[in-house]
């Protein structure tokens, strides 16, 4: 992708010496199951070896966040991905929580540099979540894992960057 006068920089899909933390969520865990299930399968897939994925179980999406923030703080992840469902009800309340849950996460991820995937599903109706969660819609929280290894190598990548050596304008 782009001009060949600069280099084009993508993540790789490729885990190995990743660690990765999964927060999941224990409202509506008949659903989180089956993405955590998809999440683990998906990382080892991809060479993340079981060992180095630790699961932390929380109430719920809105307490997410600052799990995930106390994962990403921690020396050597990789990546934080967070799995739940949030199902609209009848009253407000699922607006409050898929809204301050998203940019809790987003917030987590711009303060410690570490990729912070929202793997938190947000429907209208059970069947939606259902689907989301490994049935016709495919599985969310695989995609979720693919995101997080994809994040982390390209992030790696972009530290390590030289930019400007060698053309005389580097470092200014």
């Amino acid at each position: 992708m782009g001009s060949t006068n600069h280099p084009s920089i993508e993540g790789s899909v490729h885990g190995q010496g990743l660690r990765i933390g999964i927060v999941a969520c224990r409202f509506n865990d008949f659903i989180t199951e089956r993405l955590l299930s998809g999440a683990e399968h998906t990382l080892a897939r991809h060479g993340v070896a079981a060992s180095e994925v630790a699961v932390v179980w929380v109430p719920g999406a809105f307490e997410a966040p600052l799990a995930a923030q106390a994962l990403a703080r921690r020396p050597g992840i990789s990546a934080v991905v967070v799995l739940g469902a949030v199902i609209r009800g009848a009253t407000g309340h699922y607006d409050i929580v898929a809204n301050q849950s998203a940019g809790g996460l987003m917030t987590v991820q711009l303060d410690t540099g570490v990729p912070v995937v929202n793997g938190i599903l947000t429907t209208d109706s059970i069947e939606q979540a259902i689907e989301r969660a490994g049935t016709k819609a495919g599985n969310k929280g695989s995609e979720a894992a693919v995101t997080a290894i994809e994040m982390a190598s390209l992030l790696a990548t972009v530290r390590e960057l030289d930019i400007g050596a060698g053309t005389g304008n580097g470092g200014q």
